[in-house]
Order: C-alpha cells, then structure tokens, then sequence
C-alpha cells in the first residue's frame, strides 16, 4: 500500500544519528543522505527524514504514529533500548506484550528527537 514514509526533522545529522541506531537493531543498514534528506531502503518499503523544503520547522503529528516490524519481542526490546540511548524518549506503557482485537502483540513506544511518535510491532503467534 505504501511506496514510502517521510517524517521531518530540524537537525538532519542527530536524526541521521538516532535513526542508524533505531533501525539497525531490525536489520536495516545506514542511511543514505541525499542533501537535505535520509533514506532507509528494504524490500518491503522506504523510510525517510527530511528537513522541510519550504524552510519552516518540521514538528510531529499529534495522534500519528509510526510502526516498524520488529521479528522478535527481543528485538522491539533492543530497538526501544537503542532509541532512548540516542536521544530518544519512552512514552506510553513500558514495552510489553498487549491484547485486543488485532491479536496479541509485542509493542515499545518511543518519540524520536523530533517529537515523532514510534512503534516497534511484534505480532505474537
């Protein structure tokens, strides 16, 4: 359904930074930098940090969020670890196992340097 997400950010170099770190305890190499922008690139998708072309301050989007797969609880568990270690910030409940009408799955919040709410996302078997 998606060809690509991109969130904004006003210091490209720490986002770069935070977004290494986060995504490579999923398996995602580095980012590429292409000028004023990052890109994350997997088979299933790209993800992207951009500084704002029209020169305002990027901000986040209340009530969005966005949700990386993540193979194992273990994993969530180093991504979430990862994320606080480079500037990130926990927010919601503690990582953990949740149940409701999607199924049971192993979730961990964060909010990025940016304000930008994140999930790791285990679906549980």
């Amino acid at each position: 359904m998606f060809s690509h997400i991109m969130i904004g950010t006003n210091n490209l170099e720490k986002a770069k930074s935070f977004y290494d770190a986060l995504l490579g305890t999923l398996g995602v190499p580095p980012a590429m930098v292409d000028g004023h922008r990052i890109f994350y690139m997997t088979p299933t998708g790209i993800f992207s940090v951009s500084q704002p072309i029209d020169g305002k301050p990027a901000t986040h989007a209340n009530g969005g969020t966005i949700g990386f797969a993540a193979a194992s609880p273990e994993a969530a568990d180093a991504w979430h670890a990862a994320g606080v270690a480079n500037g990130g910030t926990t927010c919601e409940d503690p990582p953990g196992v949740r149940e409701g009408g999607m199924g049971k799955m192993y979730l961990a919040y964060l909010r990025d340097p940016d304000g930008n709410k994140l999930c790791a996302l285990h679906r549980m078997g």
